[in-house]
């Protein structure tokens, strides 16, 4: 693969990441249905799947995101808040994500859709320790975890939401790019593009 082809499939990808994680921005007000509707699990699985450098499938999704919290911990509080409550779970769900993206066998609609069950089962799960262990609202028992988990689903069920859609146009959109342009192929993820949107 030539070092051109590689660097256009990387600043496309790139891009996509930095257009979605802007989508961010626009639920900020939102504290309903929509306020846990975001990008963010797409994009790391997004990254994991197509980064063809695992360095770079794990960086450019976290860095991105975590860029992203600054601006939207500022935009709230007026100050930059590098770190907050919980931060470590959810990063360490976020690089699961690319994880589970870098074990995609092949992009399709099915895979796809698993893939989006697990990132949000792994985000459920890990997120869910904090508010629990160092929180003031759940027992310290498994009893308080579960009552944690329970209360969560209306975020969860957002999110998953948001997986499928902002999944659909991330992984869509870049299959579609690679069919108009070659230079966009490269040794990733084995893709079936007919079984994806034909099927």
């Amino acid at each position: 693969m030539s070092l051109e082809k590689i660097n256009i499939r990387n600043s496309v990808l790139i891009l996509m990441i930095l257009l979605a994680a802007a989508a961010r921005f626009i639920h900020l007000d939102n504290q309903n249905f929509w306020a846990n509707f975001t990008p963010v699990g797409a994009v790391s699985l997004f990254g994991g799947a197509y980064f063809t450098d695992k360095k770079k499938a794990y960086l450019v999704p976290l860095l991105t995101l975590f860029l992203s919290d600054l601006l939207i911990n500022y935009l709230y509080f007026h100050h930059f808040a590098w770190f907050y409550a919980g931060s470590v779970w959810v990063y360490v769900s976020f690089a699961l994500m690319v994880f589970i993206g870098t074990k995609l066998p092949k992009v399709n609609v099915v895979n796809v859709v698993l893939a989006a069950l697990a990132a949000v089962l792994v985000h459920w799960l890990l997120t869910d320790i904090d508010p629990w262990l160092y929180g003031t609202l759940y027992d310290k028992s498994f009893v308080g975890y579960f009552q944690s988990l329970f209360a969560a689903i209306p975020f969860e069920r957002s999110l998953l939401l948001g997986n499928f859609v902002y999944g659909f146009v991330l992984f869509g959109g870049f299959e579609l790019a690679k069919r108009q342009f070659p230079a966009l192929n490269g040794r990733d993820v084995a893709c079936n593009v007919s079984t994806m949107y034909l099927k």
